[in-house]
C-alpha cells in the first residue's frame, strides 16, 4: 500500500513528517510486545522461560536508535501490479531502513532493507532503472533528518551522477565501532550480500572494499529470508581476536539481528588450555593438512582384530560368535568410514545380532529388547574393550607428539623425519592437564574429536580475516558447516602467518567447500586515494597477481612521509597535530616498540587506549601493535618506523604484508614516521 503524502507541505517538512510517524509507530509495536501477558499462555515453567526470553529478544530489536536513522531512501515505482517489469504499484512508495515498520492497520511505513522491494535501492542504475522513477536519499546529523537528495532513473534528461550524500555518508568520520553500511551498499556488494544459503561465497578484497561489512550484511540478510531454519541450526561470525570482535559486534545488533554468536577459531577448539607456544617452523607442520591423515591412522590404529571368540551366556543357554565372524564385523565397519566413537557405539550391537539370528535358527522369537540386553552383556562389553577401544582425543595428541616412535609409525610415508623432529616435544608431559599446549596443538584435538565424534553443523558460518589460517583451522571451521554454508573474507595481500593462504581455491578445498564461488571486490570506499596508492607499492613484492585497490574517494585524503629527528618525540607531535580535526586516531607501530610509545605517550600528557577500548568524542587515541591492526579503522593513523613493522616479522615478506595491513588503516589521513628510512618498494 502506498504511503500516504500531504503535499501542501514541502519535502524536507514532509518527510521529517514521514520519520516521527514512524519513530512513533516502532514505538507502538515495541510497546504491544512490552504489554503481552502470558501467564495464561504457556504450559509450564519451560516454555514461560523460552516465550520469555523471546519477546525480550523481540523488544531488543525493536529498539529505536536515536542517533540511527530510521530509514535512509526512498523508491517511487511508475508502474502498476500486472507489469512484468514492476513490484509496486503506479505512484507506489517504499522508504527504505534498517527494518520493518508498521502502523496500526498494519500498512508499512518502512521496508527492510532486505525485502526484495528494497533491493532496486541498491542496484537501480539510469542504463538498468528497475522500475524506479525516483530513488531519494536522505542526510541525517544524529538521527535528525537534515537533507534528501532525488535522482530520477527514468528521466533521460537527467544525467547520471554521484550522489553526493552517498559520498557524505562512505567518508563520515570514525568514532567507536564498526556501523554498519545499509544505506551505501553497491550494487556489487549486494549480489554477495543477496547471495543464497545454499552456496558457500568466497570474497577476496583489498583494504576498504568492505568485505567484513559485506559478509556481517549477508549474515543479516540470510536471517531475513531463512530465519526458521537458521533459527534451528545456528549462525557464526569468526574473526581473527578479541579486538576485532569487540570492533564489529554492533553491527548486527543495530540491523536487529541478536541471535548470532560471535567467536575466534581458537574458541571453537578450546578443548584444553593453552599456555605454550610454537616456533614457526612447528606452527607450520602442525598446521599442514597432512596431520589429519596421521591423526586417523594414530586414532584407527587402536582399533584390534578378533582372536578369541565371544560366547554369551543366557540362562542356561551359551551362545558363541566365532573370532572369525567378529572380525568380519570388525573389517565391515572399518570399510564404512564412519566416525571412530559411532562405529564403537555400533560393534555391540552387530555382535548381538549375530547372536539373536543364531537364537532364531534354534528356535527362539527373540525381540529388540533381547537384542539390546545382549549388546549389554558384560562378554560382548569386554570384546568390544579390547577389539575397539575408547580413545581420548587429548591424549592421543599427547602421546604422538611426546613418542617419537609412536609418531615415525603413523607419521610414515605423510611426514619426513626432520617434520616428525621439528614437532616433536623438547619435554614431554606427563598428562593432558600439565602440558603446555599451543594453539596449533588444540587443532589437533579438535580434529581429533572430530575423527571420533562427528562435530555439530551450523547453518551459516562467516569466516572473516580468513588469509591467516592453516589448513587444519580450514579444517576446524569447516567441519562447523558441513552441511550448511559459509561466506569466507580475506585479502590474499594481508597474509602475515608463516602458513598464509596461497590461494582461496586451496582455502576453500580445506574448507570442505571446492565448489564455493569466489568474488573480488576492487572498490575501495574507506582508504583514500593517496594512501592505497602509496600502499599499493608493496603488491608486486607480497601478492604479485592481484588487482590494486581502486579509490572511488573524492577526497584524495591527507598523506604525508616525515623523516623524524626524534624516534619518539615527532610521533607525539604527529598524534598531537591529527587530534586537532574531528575523528579517531590510531597510533600503530611495531610490537615492539609500544611500550616506549606508551610511556612517551604518558610523559607527554596524551591518553590513549588499547585495541578493543571504544573510542570516545574525549578520549580518540588507540596505541596499536601492529600484529593486532589487522581488520581495524581509523580516521587518522600515525604510522611508526615501518622498518621496524617488517623487522618485527620472521621474513620479509611476511614483514611487508604486515606493513600493507598498517598502511590501509586510514580513513582520511596517514602520517608515515620513520629515523631508520623506509623499505626498499616505498623508498
Amino acid at each position: 500500500m502506498s504511503t500516504p503524502v500531504d503535499d501542501s507541505l514541502d519535502p524536507l517538512t514532509r518527510e521529517r513528517s514521514h520519520l516521527a510517524e514512524s519513530r512513533a509507530a516502532l514505538r507502538a509495536m515495541r510497546e504491544d510486545v512490552e504489554s503481552l501477558d502470558i501467564s495464561d499462555v504457556t504450559a509450564n515453567w519451560v516454555n514461560a522461560e523460552v516465550l520469555a526470553r523471546q519477546i525480550d529478544d523481540r523488544i531488543k530489536a525493536l529498539a529505536d536508535l536515536s542517533d540511527t536513522p530510521l530509514f535512509f531512501g526512498r523508491l517511487d515505482y511508475l508502474h502498476a501490479p500486472g507489469a512484468e517489469e514492476a513490484e509496486g504499484a503506479q505512484g507506489e512508495r517504499f522508504y527504505i531502513g534498517r527494518r520493518h515498520v508498521h502502523d496500526a492497520e498494519g500498512d508499512p511505513m518502512v521496508i527492510d532493507w532486505r525485502a526484495p522491494v528494497s533491493q532496486p535501492f541498491y542496484r537501480a542504475s539510469k542504463k538498468d532503472p528497475l522500475d524506479i522513477a525516483l530513488r531519494r536519499r536522505f542526510g541525517y546529523t544524529g538521527g535528525d533528518l537534515t537533507a534528501y537528495e532525488d535522482e530520477h532513473l527514468s528521466d533521460p534528461a537527467e544525467a547520471a551522477r554521484t550522489s553526493k550524500l552517498l559520498q557524505q555518508e562512505i567518508e563520515r568520520p570514525r568514532v567507536g565501532p564498526m556501523r554498519d553500511i545499509v544505506a551505501t551498499i553497491q550494487p556489487e556488494q549486494d549480489e554477495i550480500v543477496r547471495s543464497g544459503l545454499g552456496g558457500t561465497v568466497c570474497v577476496q578484497g583489498g583494504p576498504g572494499t568492505g568485505k567484513t561489512a559485506v559478509g556481517l550484511h549477508r549474515v543479516a540478510y540470510l536471517l531475513y529470508a531463512h530465519r526458521e531454519r537458521l533459527a534451528r541450526t545456528g549462525t557464526l561470525v569468526i574473526g581473527p581476536n578479541r579486538s576485532f570482535l569487540h570492533y564489529i559486534e554492533q553491527v548486527l545488533p543495530a540491523l536487529g539481528e541478536l541471535s548470532v554468536r560471535q567467536a575466534t577459531v581458537d574458541d571453537l577448539v578450546a578443548h584444553v588450555e593453552v599456555r605454550g607456544t610454537d616456533d614457526a617452523a612447528a606452527a607450520v607442520v602442525k598446521g599442514d593438512a597432512r596431520m589429519a591423515e596421521v591423526l586417523r591412522r594414530a586414532v584407527y590404529s587402536h582399533v584390534s582384530m578378533p582372536t578369541e571368540p565371544v560366547v554369551v551366556v543366557r540362562g542356561s543357554r551359551r551362545w558363541r560368535v566365532a573370532a572369525y565372524e567378529l572380525e568380519e564385523t570388525v573389517r565391515e565397519l572399518l570399510a564404512r568410514d564412519i566416525r571412530y566413537g559411532a562405529a564403537r557405539e555400533a560393534l555391540p550391537q552387530r555382535i548381538a545380532h549375530a547372536v539373536l539370528v543364531q537364537m532364531e535358527r534354534s528356535g527362539e522369537a527373540p525381540d529388540d529388547r533381547v537384542q539390546d540386553a545382549v549388546a549389554r552383556n558384560s562378554a560382548v562389553k569386554a570384546a568390544v574393550k579390547a577389539v575397539w577401544p575408547p580413545v581420548d582425543p587429548a591424549k592421543l595428541v599427547l602421546r604422538l607428539l611426546a613418542d617419537a616412535d609412536f609418531l615415525a609409525v603413523h607419521a610414515e610415508g605423510v611426514l619426513s623425519e626432520d617434520e616428525q623432529k621439528t614437532i616433536l616435544w623438547a619435554k614431554p608431559a606427563r598428562s593432558v592437564k600439565s602440558a603446555k599446549w599451543s594453539a596449533a596443538d588444540a587443532v589437533l584435538i579438535d580434529e581429533a574429536y572430530d575423527i571420533v565424534a562427528r562435530t555439530p553443523s551450523l547453518g551459516h558460518v562467516v569466516l572473516d580475516e580468513a588469509q591467516d589460517l592453516s589448513p587444519m583451522q580450514y579444517r576446524a571451521v569447516g567441519r562447523r558447516c558441513t552441511t550448511g554454508s559459509a561466506t569466507v573474507l580475506g585479502d590474499l595481500a594481508q597474509g602475515t602467518t608463516p602458513w598464509a593462504t596461497r590461494s582461496w581455491e586451496e582455502a576453500l578445498a580445506h574448507l570442505g567447500k571446492p565448489e564455493g564461488v569466489i568474488e573480488e571486490l576492487t572498490a575501495g570506499f574507506r582508504v583514500p586515494t593517496d594512501v592505497i596508492t602509496y600502499a599499493s607499492r608493496l603488491l608486486p613484492s607480497i601478492a604479485p597477481g592481484l588487482t590494486p585497490v581502486a579509490s572511488i574517494r573524492e577526497n584524495p585524503g591527507f598523506f604525508e612521509v616525515r623523516p623524524a629527528s626524534s624516534p619518539t618525540g615527532d610521533v607525539v607531535a604527529a598524534c598531537e597535530e591529527l587530534l586537532r580535526n574531528e575523528g579517531s586516531v590510531g597510533l600503530i607501530a611495531a610490537d615492539a616498540r609500544v611500550g616506549v610509545l606508551a610511556e612517551a605517550l604518558a610523559s607527554a600528557g596524551v591518553t590513549c587506549l588499547a585495541p578493543g577500548e571504544e573510542t570516545t568524542h574525549q578520549t580518540r587515541l588507540t596505541l596499536v601493535p601492529a600484529s593486532l591492526a589487522k581488520g581495524l579503522e581509523y580516521d587518522y593513523v600515525v604510522l611508526d618506523e615501518p622498518q621496524a613493522v617488517v623487522d618485527g616479522e620472521p621474513d620479509e615478506r611476511t614483514g611487508l604484508r604486515r606493513l600493507y595491513v598498517a598502511l590501509t588503516r586510514a580513513v582520511s589521513g596517514l602520517i608515515v614516521v620513520h629515523a631508520a628510512g623506509v623499505p626498499g618498494p616505498l623508498a
